[in-house]
């Protein structure tokens, strides 16, 4: 199957694509290597496998490069991971933030529309539930009100997926990943930032009074789940959380780093965050009857494997 993974460079499209390639799958990268961390971190991702894909340095903003890219290639499988991420920035700056993710999503089905794709993977969010009054969030949720710019182009996203898929029978997945982590996570999250500053002893920023609670999700589980979304036969279109159900507060999560670490942090207390989710909890019934969708890395296994992988990397990291 000739399948493009967009954002391939990326934390989550890295893994992707080298599973991809090691099932036996004829893999392409559409990626723009954009400034929002060192685009070398990327170049540093995939530069293990990057002689066995073609590497497309394309911005999704830019519909007729897409189109090209499409009319050239002719892909059979979609998987759109990339975005412009993060909560906070997107506050900052919305207008990227739409371009990228709502105009630049509607750029791909478009494309994909025409050539014919059949099926097309869309990463969505946690950040979707906004706060949702039902914990753990599950997918059949009524959802009114998201409380960031990010938030909001991701279910935009979705409702467009959906749209496609109906007018078109495009087969759609939309996967809400909540809170992922592992070797090659974002220098921007959480885990890693705490990780690289608590180790340089640097102060962390800590918002709020570190009683919220995310769903900590390892990276080769969310790789699992969205495999098995590439291979799903129901619906032509479907959504799912992939996440572990278990959720830890942020200054616990402080903590597990510094024992990991043998540091202590020193904290920076901050104000709440406008457009932070107080929590994130998945309810993944739902992928584990239909996808066959198994988490099994809990966070006290998986964060001293992060920390092994950011020791070993460290002095190599631009």
């Amino acid at each position: 199957m000739r399948i493009l993974v967009t954002g391939g460079a990326g934390f989550i499209g890295s893994h992707l694509v080298e599973k991809l390639l090691a099932v036996g799958h004829e893999v392409a990268i559409l990626d723009d290597f954009n400034d929002f961390y060192d685009p070398q971190i990327k170049h540093a991702n995939i530069a293990g496998f990057a002689k066995d894909v073609a590497v497309h340095h394309v911005d999704l903003r830019d519909s007729a490069s897409v189109r090209s890219l499409f009319h050239r290639e002719k892909f059979e499988t979609i998987a759109h991971l990339a975005a412009r991420a993060g909560v906070r920035p997107s506050i900052q700056h919305p207008q990227l933030y739409y371009d990228t993710n709502v105009s630049g999503t509607l750029h791909l089905l478009d494309a994909a529309r025409v050539i014919g794709v059949e099926r097309f993977i869309f990463a969505s969010s946690s950040s979707v539930y906004g706060i949702s009054k039902t914990v753990p969030f599950s997918e059949d949720q009524h959802l009114t009100q998201t409380l960031s710019p990010y938030a909001a182009t991701k279910i935009a996203g979705e409702f467009l997926c959906s749209t496609y898929s109906h007018l078109y029978r495009m087969h759609v997945v939309a996967l809400r990943y909540f809170t992922v982590y592992g070797p090659r996570q974002r220098p921007d999250l959480a885990i890693h930032q705490f990780t690289r500053r608590i180790y340089a002893d640097q102060p962390i920023d800590q918002f709020g009074d570190g009683t919220t609670r995310r769903d900590y999700t390892y990276i080769d589980d969310v790789i699992q789940g969205t495999m098995a979304a590439l291979a799903y036969q129901g619906p032509s279109f479907d959504i799912f959380n992939l996440g572990e159900s278990e959720t830890i507060q942020l200054r616990d999560l402080i903590v597990a780093i510094e024992n990991a670490l043998g540091k202590k942090a020193k904290i920076n207390r901050l104000p709440e965050q406008p457009g932070d989710m107080p929590l994130t909890c998945a309810d993944v019934s739902k992928a584990r009857k239909l996808l066959g969708y198994n988490p099994t890395t809990r966070l006290s296994d998986g964060l001293p494997r992060f920390i092994d992988w950011f020791l070993r990397m460290k002095d190599r990291q631009p």
